[in-house]
């Protein structure tokens, strides 16, 4: 996601739920809590369909069923979204939506491979709505060192915080499909899945972005790790991170660039240069034949691109059919900054190995946005292999195998 101006979001709605008549409490955030009567629901639990919607500020339980997930919903107040695996959320299209996990509250959605937990909407069109947000409580470093910083989201929070092994929920085979709604200026979008200051003590394990107008997944700072994550058909990064993120237990990443997709990682620090670079085991990037950037002539088509004083220790590395377009050459790994390459590249804290570059251009070198006074070389490594993923419904999409690329 790039810096944008937003819009700020209205905390009025209210959570409408559909099963057996009750009372619930809801609390808009902006004053006492009102009480609401829904008929056909039990309190704080949906037990199969019914409607998502506003400020959650008590504990919530959403069983195996299809539901209606309908403008941005918060959990707040130390409330925690309970998901269970076989649950699909239909997304409201036609105003802003999106999920969003607040820095006092907390998701558990634990689906399996066989039943996934799955966010998608009847249109399917890329940037139908703002995907999930999660707002932790651990360090950040923004521009300038600061420990604290505005969101991109459009929700206009400050995140960043102290608490290294903070605790957000646990996501476990959760896929989010056609994400990326515009925000703000009308041309910048969410992305599918994004991470404020999340800390260490999250779980997130199992997941997939799917067809999402912005990137697949972005970290601002925090210490969350991640595993087994896919990122398939994303227009802009599959991967990114910014803000000195941090993980270090990350393995199993995939992205499969199709259609429209920008660089497969863009990672900086937000031009810090202290930061601790992030540990990634296992990594596989491919983009398809005629895949192209998101504007013509861009150069956003390198497979790896760090700057801003960004940092990453990757092994295992496989990396295919990152071609040049027009006057862009596309490189398996792509430093924009000479402050990059002294402080980060040649102390260390950049590594890309061991590393296979294959059906690719520019093969066997680094790339370089300027004169660089240390450019890198690299051998394809026989020991690479692909990520090995297990196979199911979460990685299946309108009956085609997401995991293909793979095989």
């Amino acid at each position: 996601m790039k810096r944008r101006v937003l819009s700020l979001l209205s905390l009025t709605a209210v959570l409408t739920l559909a099963l057996n008549s009750c009372t619930i409490e809801v609390n808009d955030g902006l004053g006492d809590g009102t009480t609401v009567t829904t008929p056909g629901t039990t309190e704080s639990v949906l037990s199969g369909s019914g409607t998502l919607s506003g400020t959650i500020s008590k504990d919530i339980l959403i069983k195996k069923g299809s539901y209606t997930l309908d403008g941005i919903v918060k959990i707040t107040n130390n409330a925690t979204i309970t998901i269970e695996a076989g649950a699909t959320f239909n997304v409201v299209t036609s105003k802003t939506s999106g999920l969003v996990i607040l820095q006092d509250g907390k998701i558990n959605a634990v689906g399996t491979a066989a039943e996934p937990i799955v966010f998608t909407t009847s249109t399917k069109t890329p940037g139908d709505w703002g995907g999930i947000t999660i707002y932790g409580s651990a360090p950040i470093k923004a521009v300038n060192g600061n420990t604290q910083a505005l969101s991109e989201d459009g929700n206009n929070v400050y995140y960043g915080g102290t608490d290294a092994n903070s605790n957000s929920g646990t996501m476990k085979f959760v896929r989010v499909e056609y994400a990326g709604k515009k925000i703000g200026d009308g041309t910048s979008e969410t992305n599918s899945m994004t991470f404020y200051a999340v800390g260490a003590g999250t779980t997130l394990e199992n997941l997939v972005t799917y067809k999402g107008t912005d990137d697949g997944y972005e970290f601002f700072g925090g210490t969350v790790s991640a595993k087994n994550i896919v990122s398939y058909g994303n227009f802009d990064d599959s991967f990114d991170w910014q803000d000195a993120w941090s993980g270090q237990n990350n393995t199993n990443w995939y992205a499969f660039q199709t259609g429209t997709g920008n660089f497969g990682m863009e990672i900086e620090a937000s031009g810090n240069a202290d930061n601790v670079a992030p540990k990634v085991s296992n990594i596989t990037l491919i983009r398809d034949t005629n895949t192209n950037p998101e504007s013509a002539n861009s150069p956003e088509i390198s497979a790896i691109q760090f700057k801003k004083h960004g940092t990453g220790i990757f092994t295992n590395v496989y990396i295919s059919g990152y071609k040049n377009i027009g006057t862009q050459k596309a490189y398996a790994v792509l430093i924009q900054d000479a402050a990059t390459e002294t402080s980060q590249v040649n102390t260390g804290k950049v590594v890309v190995a061991p590393l296979t570059y294959l059906n690719s251009d520019n093969a066997a070198v680094w790339g370089y946005a300027y004169n660089p006074n240390g450019a890198k070389t690299f051998t394809n490594a026989t020991t690479v292999t692909k990520v090995a993923l297990t196979p199911g419904a979460w990685a299946t999409v309108d009956g085609v195998n997401l995991l293909a690329g793979l095989q």
